[in-house]
Parts: structure tokens; C-alpha cells; sequence
């Protein structure tokens, strides 16, 4: 009988974990998403290559690769591939991928 309940408590904080994952997912307010936005078109930068990194969310990238700070906004950016990159830089993860 212990067996069982050890699995099942063991299934009960895994689907707890999985569900702290998602609520710690990363939102953008939409006046933080016009502020990057305005700022970015303003501040151009010229676009980097990094091999071997997939531009998506939750990668991160070399500490070689150079972030801007965008005013009053906790993440900072880069342009990659002529593509505007939104980052985290305590963990250098990718947030958002502009087009």
C-alpha cells in the first residue's frame, strides 16, 4: 500500500511541477510590447549571426552576444538574422522573437 501512495504523490507533485512551469511563462504587457517595439525602430542595430542557436523561445544564447538595453523594460535586445531578439539577460533566454 505505501508503494501505491509514494507513486501517487510522486504523479501529484510532477503534475504540480508542470503546472508552476507554466504559470512562471513570460508576459509581455501590451504598453511594455509598444515601448520595445518604438524603441527598437528608434535604436536600429546591425543584425549579428550566431551559428548553431535556434532563434526561439526559451533558447539561450552565447554570453558573447551583445544585448541593448531598452529604458524602463527588464529585457534587453539584439537583431540576429534581421530578426529583432527580446532577452532576459540574467539567463541570456530568449523571451520574444519579432518578425
Amino acid at each position: 500500500m505505501k508503494l501505491h501512495l509514494s507513486a501517487a504523490a510522486a504523479a501529484f507533485l510532477l503534475l504540480a511541477g508542470v503546472g508552476i512551469a507554466t504559470a512562471e511563462d513570460i508576459i509581455i504587457q501590451p504598453e511594455q510590447e509598444t515601448v520595445i517595439r518604438e524603441y527598437v525602430k528608434k535604436q536600429p542595430l546591425a543584425s549579428v549571426k550566431v551559428p548553431g542557436v535556434e532563434l526561439s523561445i526559451g533558447t539561450a544564447l552565447p554570453d558573447t552576444v551583445e544585448l541593448r538595453e531598452v529604458p524602463n523594460v527588464k529585457y534587453r535586445y539584439v537583431v540576429i538574422d534581421n530578426r529583432t531578439v527580446l532577452v532576459d539577460p540574467s539567463t541570456h533566454k530568449i523571451v520574444k522573437v519579432y518578425d
